[in-house]
């Protein structure tokens, strides 16, 4: 039986004074969407089971488990998670790090994961000479210098840019040319080629193989065989997947998502335990 998405009912970070609070989201039967919102704490979203897409700042984000994705103080967003997801959610007071003023994918370490966990251990509020506040600041420090990576997908408000993306989203194997597209929008292919360039920065062609960048990790991380997505990409062969792949992200699926089998197994994934800081599902 497929269950709707739930709504996530979010604390307010911004209620707490301390530098850095961290609150866990554990998904057992269903995905989950938070709806769009915005506060005055930068956020960090970071799953470490299941795949997160995020909408901020006109772009998509797709949140592997090796990744984040920062979202400044004040930008509008909004998430949604796959079914037995695991996410943890940092909130980071303005002006209490050197993170980046716009929104980015950033590498998450072993030990920054660590400290994101043992922070979800804490109360909202905790004194600015306590032991929480040394690891919150430590840790603050560490993501500032993580390298950046590229895991947006541009979506423009254009409303011709933006049916394109609608429908490549709903059928990625779609391999009309943009000569075709120009003509079902009711563009000639020059116009739209300058369009997709201004409302993206992208031509159509990379902006296409970005979408199928995104779109193969969220169902990559989300268990799909790597010949399942070639296929829902609409790739020739599981090796014209894995060349794009590689081209994009530097490595091969299995090298990028090294441990996706393991995580992919029931009780793999530690659950939190009854200390950790949970979200309202309604």
């Amino acid at each position: 039986m497929v269950h709707p998405p739930s709504v996530i009912t979010l604390v307010d970070p911004d209620s707490s004074n301390a530098i850095a609070i961290a609150h866990r989201l554990d998904f057992t039967d269903q995905g989950s969407e938070v709806p769009t919102h915005r506060h005055s704490k930068g956020q960090l979203i970071v799953a470490s089971y299941g795949a997160v897409t995020c909408t901020a700042a006109g772009d998509v984000w797709i949140v592997p488990p090796n990744c984040g994705i920062w979202i400044p103080s004040g930008v509008m967003h909004s998430a949604r998670a796959t079914e037995n997801a695991r996410v943890d959610y940092l909130f980071v007071a303005r002006d209490a790090s050197r993170l980046p003023d716009h929104c980015c994918a950033l590498e998450i370490t072993p030990m920054i994961r660590t400290m994101i966990d043992r922070l979800a251990a804490e109360r909202d509020e905790y004194p600015s000479d306590s032991h929480a506040a040394r690891l919150a600041r430590v840790m603050l420090d560490e993501l500032a210098t993580m390298p950046q990576q590229r895991l947006n997908l541009p979506v423009s408000d254009n409303v011709k840019i933006r049916a394109i993306a609608d429908a490549l989203t709903a059928n990625p194997s779609d391999r009309s040319t943009l000569t075709e597209w120009a003509r079902r929008i009711a563009l000639s292919e020059r116009s739209l080629a300058r369009l997709m360039v201004r409302e993206t920065g992208l031509t159509f062609g990379r902006w296409r193989q970005q979408l199928h960048l995104v779109v193969a990790l969220r169902e990559l991380v989300s268990g799909t065989s790597v010949q399942r997505v070639s296929t829902l990409l609409g790739y020739e062969s599981v090796n014209a997947f894995i060349t794009m792949f590689r081209k994009s992200v530097g490595c091969t699926p299995s090298r990028y998502l090294p441990d996706l089998q393991d995580r992919s197994r029931p009780g793999t994934c530690k659950v939190s335990g009854s200390s950790d800081k949970r979200m309202r599902m309604e």
